[in-house]
C-alpha cells in the first residue's frame, strides 16, 4: 500500500519470492475446506469472529515489527472502519455464512471473481485503473463463468444455495470496494498497523454480531473445531499476510497474480480429493472460464 508496493524488481524473481508465493497459494486454497469443515460444529459469524480476534491478538506484537521495515504512517480511522467492515465482517461474514450450504471449492471458485470486479470497481473509483481493449472481453468471460456455474453447479446443491451464491458475490464486491478506498486515501499508510487495527474492529462487529444472532461467539467444542479456528487466524489470516506485504515489495506483478489462478484450483482440488465434494465438467468449465477472464483482465495494456 506504501509507494515502495508499486514497483517491479527484475524478472529474475528470488527462490524466497517463489516459495512465499507457493505458500500462500496452498494456504489459501486449503482455507475454504478447513472454514467448511469448522462449520459443521460452530457458527459461521461467531466462528468468523473468533477467528479474528485471535489473529488480532498474534498481530499485536508482529505489526510493528513489520511496520518498523515497511515504513508508512499510522492509519486514520476512516481508513481502519473501510478496512474492518469491507475486507473482513461483511466480507468473511458472507462466505462463512454461503459455506454453511455450498460446497467449499465451489464458493472458491465464485470468490475468484474477486479481481474481476475489482477492475470494475477500479475503472469508476480510480482514474489510473482505467479497463481497456481486452480486458473488457476478460469480463465477459469471467462472469460467463459465473452464470454457467450458477446454471448447474450452484442450482444441483438446491434452492438455498441460489440465495447463498448470490449474496457470496457480495463478499469480493464489498472487498474491493473497500480495498480501493484503501488504495486511493492510504497509499502511505503502513499496511501492517492498518490490518491489525482492522482485524480487531472487524472482529468485535463480527463477534457483537453473533452475540445478537447466534446466542454469542461459543469455544470450539472440540480438536477438530479448534483446529479450523487456529489454523485459519494462525496460517489463513497472520502468516498469509505477512508473507503478502513482503513478496509485494519485492516481486513483479505476475508473481502475485499468479494466487488468483492458483488458489480455486487448489481449493477444487482439496475439496474433491479430501471433502469428497462432486465435480462436473460444469464446474472445469465455469472454474476455467473465471480464470481466463481473470488473466485478461490481469494483464497490462499494451
Amino acid at each position: 500500500m506504501s509507494g515502495a508496493a508499486e514497483q517491479d524488481v527484475p524478472a529474475g524473481t528470488s527462490w524466497g519470492v517463489r516459495a512465499a508465493v507457493a505458500v500462500m497459494c496452498v494456504v489459501w486454497g486449503s482455507t475454504w475446506l478447513v472454514l467448511k469443515d469448522g462449520l459443521d460444529q460452530m457458527p459461521p459469524l461467531g466462528s468468523a469472529g473468533l477467528r479474528f480476534l485471535i489473529a488480532w491478538a498474534v498481530m499485536v506484537p508482529v505489526a510493528p515489527v513489520i511496520a518498523r521495515a515497511e515504513g508508512g504512517r499510522a492509519p486514520t480511522w476512516d481508513l481502519v472502519v473501510a478496512m474492518a467492515i469491507g475486507n473482513f465482517a461483511i466480507s468473511y461474514g458472507l462466505v462463512y455464512w454461503a459455506e454453511q450450504v455450498l460446497h467449499s471449492s465451489l464458493a472458491a471458485i465464485l470468490w475468484g471473481v474477486f479481481p474481476l470486479i475489482t477492475a470494475l470497481v477500479g475503472h469508476v473509483y480510480l482514474p489510473a485503473s482505467r479497463i481497456v481493449g481486452l480486458q473488457w472481453l476478460g469480463l465477459v468471460l469471467g462472469f460467463a463463468g459465473v452464470v454457467m456455474l450458477f446454471a448447474t453447479d450452484v442450482e444441483a446443491v438446491g434452492p438455498e444455495a441460489r440465495l447463498r451464491g448470490g449474496l457470496l458475490l457480495l463478499s469480493p464486491t464489498v472487498s474491493a470496494i473497500a480495498t480501493a478506498y484503501v488504495k486511493k486515501h492510504g497509499a502511505d499508510v503502513s499496511s501492517a498497523l492498518l490490518n491489525r487495527s482492522a482485524l480487531l474492529l472487524g472482529g468485535a462487529l463480527l463477534a457483537l454480531s453473533a452475540l445478537l444472532l447466534e446466542g454469542g461467539v461459543p469455544i470450539p467444542p472440540s480438536g477438530r473445531a479448534w483446529f479450523s479456528v487456529l489454523y485459519l487466524a494462525g496460517f489463513g489470516t497472520v502468516l498469509t499476510f505477512t508473507l503478502y506485504f513482503w513478496v509485494l515489495r519485492r516481486a513483479n506483478p505476475v508473481s502475485l497474480s499468479l494466487i488468483a489462478y492458483v488458489t480455486p484450483a487448489i481449493a477444487l482440488v482439496l475439496g474433491t480429493t479430501l471433502g469428497g465434494e462432486p465435480v462436473t465438467r460444469w464446474t472445469f468449465g465455469g472454474l476455467g472460464l473465471v480464470l481466463a477472464g481473470c488473466a485478461a483482465v490481469l494483464r497490462r495494456p499494451g
